[in-house]
């Protein structure tokens, strides 16, 4: 057993984590270790982490920061552990470690390939890239070549991810084609982009569309000077709001030349609130969700929640590969725990959402906040007031650029001969536009 009394850290920064350990409290402990400027002592750092892992019964991670406090100049122990840390989803303490493995072990296929997952996990996509340029000729073309045409995308550089692209041969194992085809699509879109986006590190729209295919409707209009570039943190939404959504997407079908035939529902409340009311503004028939109808819309509010109701799992897995003439939108995207698949069209991108029709927060007259009880009508009835609000985008603090309608619609006539291409395979990045993360 692991003795708290004989050993703590020395460097003041872990040493606040290991006083939270003190009190029990372990996610402070992991916010301190995230929050120490590197370098610290590998062995502090381990020494820490064994704690926090045994109070949180993660006995892998335990043995294997245990291992590193007793051998931190060991590479098959330094590895050990950094993969631990991936695995249990803490991979910025995996990053430093994985850097001393692959520096110890420069050959090591699995260590480069841990530290570049590390890296990804973590968006820190620019030095993924640069590790692997750096190693040419001592790696594999598939999948380390695949892997620095991929991070180059995602740190917004496309000029080295087309030179790597155009060196990278067909793969010998069909496990990778589905990969392949996906890094194609993703260039051929960026290729599409470029001709009305600028594609620079403030261009939402544009890296949502070469990341995923996703084609973003709005932008928030507060933050974007503080760096928000046009996502929301937190936003309390409305009926107005999921009109305008509606609108924009009307619009995104008609400059895409897409003519669906009806509006599907998925089976969770809001997006069968929401659903209905695309389907008046739209003037198609609703219908229950089936995955092999053609030429419709699906209609999602936040696929996240579609996740949670019952049978959302499972109906989001057949949405992963898109029946001919498909459209999967979804009115609120969470850009910090993307959804299982990736959407076709978006309203808006928020990192916490309350629905209109959810319990929520209300300023009250003597200054205070209290809480709302959620909305319990009936769903066409709130579908109803969707329809008849009012579409007028909010100013918001001025500082956003002017977006509108027909900006929206010359970008997708730009690119809609690529759009609505291949599978809804999942993009966990943000990719080359930054945020602010506020959990």
């Amino acid at each position: 057993m692991f003795s708290r009394r004989l050993r703590r850290p020395t460097s003041p920064e872990l040493l606040t984590a290991w006083e939270c350990l003190d009190s029990g409290d372990v996610p402070g402990a992991l916010r301190r270790l995230r929050q120490a400027p590197e370098p610290q002592p590998l062995a502090e750092v381990a020494l820490v982490v064994a704690r926090a892992a045994e109070a949180a019964g993660f006995d892998d991670l335990h043995r294997a920061a245990t291992a590193v406090t007793a051998q931190p100049d060991k590479a098959r122990t330094l590895y050990d552990y950094g993969y631990a840390c991936v695995e249990r989803g803490v991979s910025h303490l995996a990053i430093p470690a994985l850097r001393e493995a692959v520096r110890l072990a420069p050959d090591s296929p699995a260590a480069l390939r841990e530290l570049v997952s590390a890296y990804e996990d973590e968006g820190r996509h620019r030095e993924a890239a640069d590790l692997l340029a750096a190693r040419e000729g001592r790696f594999d073309e598939w999948p380390d070549r695949y892997l620095l045409v991929f991070n180059a995308v995602l740190a917004g550089d496309l000029g080295l991810a087309r030179h790597h692209h155009a060196l990278l041969p067909a793969p010998d194992d069909t496990v990778w084609l589905p990969a392949r085809d996906r890094q194609n699509r993703v260039l051929d879109r960026a290729a599409s982009a470029e001709a009305v986006s600028t594609l620079d590190r403030t261009d939402l729209r544009g890296w949502q569309y070469v990341m995923g295919g996703t084609v973003l409707g709005t932008h928030s209009p507060y933050g974007f000077g503080a760096g928000m570039a046009g996502r929301f943190a937190y936003l309390q939404d409305t009926h107005d709001t999921c009109l305008q959504g509606l609108l924009r997407l009307k619009a995104v079908l008609h400059a895409a030349q897409v003519r669906p035939r009806s509006v599907s529902l998925l089976p969770d409340r809001g997006s069968r609130i929401l659903g209905l009311a695309a389907a008046e503004v739209l003037g198609l028939p609703a219908e229950p969700f089936d995955a092999g109808r053609q030429d419709t819309v699906v209609i999602a509010y936040d696929l996240n929640r579609t996740a949670e109701a019952d049978q959302g799992a499972e109906t989001l897995g057949r949405l992963f590969d898109r029946a001919p003439g498909q459209v999967l939108h979804e009115h609120a995207s969470c850009w910090t725990d993307t959804p299982a698949v990736t959407p076709d069209s978006v309203t808006l991108l928020h990192q916490t959402v309350v629905a209109p029709w959810g319990e929520g927060l209300r300023q009250t007259p003597d200054g205070g906040v209290e809480r709302t009880e959620p909305d319990e009508r009936p769903e066409a009835e709130i579908a109803a007031e969707i329809v008849a609000a009012d579409p007028t985008p909010d100013q918001g603090d001025g500082e956003t650029p002017a977006d509108p309608v027909e900006r929206l619609t010359d970008f997708v006539t730009a690119v809609r001969g690529t759009w609505l291409r291949g599978d809804r395979a999942r993009v966990k990045s943000s990719g080359p536009v930054s945020s602010p993360r506020f959990r």
